[in-house]
């Protein structure tokens, strides 16, 4: 039988009203793509926003994520530590510039990369003198990582960082933006993201020279001059005029966003803390949690029904929701890459599901979702 009440999505896109403004500036100029002054405007406002000296809007966030790793000079067989817990997109950009991913586990604290066994992973390597090309680090969910020991080790050993704050768009650490710590920071503005270009990114960097040559490969490393000559391979990554403006009026609502997302949280936490075996994703005491997710894990034991049997009974009740990401070390698509520990994310994975979260969604859609949890409890 067909579902009466509607669909509930896990993270839909929430237009705020404003961008329509600015895609019929770029229909009425014409000026529609490649580039044009949205694409200027929002790479400005976008590093006004986040605290970075220069931006670069891309295709997507994997795009600007490759850009970084190509500035670095990541190549065949150049070791890449990166964050086990996230989604293939922060790994797959190593494989194309044939680099070799590790696997670095996450602590429990914030469910981002363990600086520990990442400081031990390093002094590994300086001993046995092969230092890693860079360090890929994840800020997962909308949560920053511990970024003050990990830039400091990276440092100390002199790996580039790049940071990987595609899901942490509106979070920070110790009132900072993640993503703009590192030499390169990397965010995505995917439909589901907490603001959308409906697909796009940012790469953002302090370092003029990076950015002034990752602007050249993105426009297919078109040399200077009146013809088309290259004398090095680019790519087609830059975003277009029409989606920029999208994002320009997603940017003007992002701190609304980010409230109406902790206000999910605290509802979601507030209606379901009482039950047993719950245990929502902690908030770091180093920052502001976006929530981007809600997300939270179920002792089967405790709460007698499994993640698996509470996602399927919310789909039955026409409601999205999704397991965690699964770990990359678990994927079989990198079996073979080395993974260091491992059973921090694992253990997530098993257990953790992720709640409809977005920005529009109502109370009574709240509702219908701690509704529909509460019945596969015991």
């Amino acid at each position: 039988m067909p579902h009466t009440s509607p669909r509930i999505y896990l993270c839909p896109p929430h237009m705020s009203g404003y961008e329509q403004q600015y895609v019929q500036e770029a229909f009425a100029s014409n000026w529609l793509a490649p580039l044009g002054p949205n694409v200027d405007a929002f790479e400005a406002e976008f590093c006004a926003a986040v605290g970075s000296r220069y931006g670069l809007a891309t295709t997507s966030g994997t795009a600007a994520l490759h850009l970084a790793l190509r500035l670095l000079d990541v190549g065949t067989g150049d070791e890449v530590l990166v964050s086990t817990f996230t989604f293939c997109a922060s790994v797959n950009p190593i494989l194309y510039q044939g680099g070799i991913p590790t696997f670095i586990d996450s602590e429990a604290v914030s469910w981002n990369m363990d600086p520990n066994l990442l400081e031990d992973t390093l002094r590994r390597r300086a001993r046995a003198g092969r230092k890693p090309k860079a360090v890929v680090l994840v800020h997962l969910f909308g949560q920053s990582a511990d970024l003050d020991p990990i830039v400091a080790l990276c440092q100390q050993y002199g790996v580039p960082l790049v940071e990987d704050a595609a899901e942490a768009v509106g979070a920070t650490y110790k009132g900072k933006a993640p993503g703009t710590f590192g030499t390169l920071g990397v965010f995505s503005f995917n439909g589901n993201k907490i603001i959308t270009t409906t697909g796009g990114g940012m790469l953002v960097s302090d370092d003029a020279v990076l950015m002034a040559q990752a602007r050249k490969l993105a426009t297919q490393a078109r040399e200077d001059a009146p013809h088309y000559e290259h004398t090095e391979v680019g790519y087609n990554y830059r975003m277009s005029n029409v989606l920029a403006g999208i994002g320009r009026g997603q940017l003007r609502v992002l701190a609304e966003r980010v409230a109406a997302h902790r206000q999910n949280f605290a509802f979601y936490q507030e209606a379901l803390r009482h039950l047993p075996g719950i245990r929502f994703m902690p908030e770091a005491p180093w920052g502001c949690h976006s929530r981007w997710l809600t997300c939270l894990t179920i002792d089967p034991t405790q709460f007698g029904a499994d993640r698996e049997a509470v996602r399927l009974a919310l789909e039955a009740d026409n409601i999205e929701a999704r397991p965690v990401w699964k770990p990359m070390h678990m994927q079989p698509v990198y079996a073979g890459y080395e993974a260091v520990g491992g059973g921090v994310s694992a253990g997530v994975f098993a257990q953790g599901l992720c709640l409809p979260s977005g920005s529009g969604l109502t109370v009574a859609d709240l509702g219908r979702v701690t509704t529909s949890f509460y019945a596969t409890a015991l």
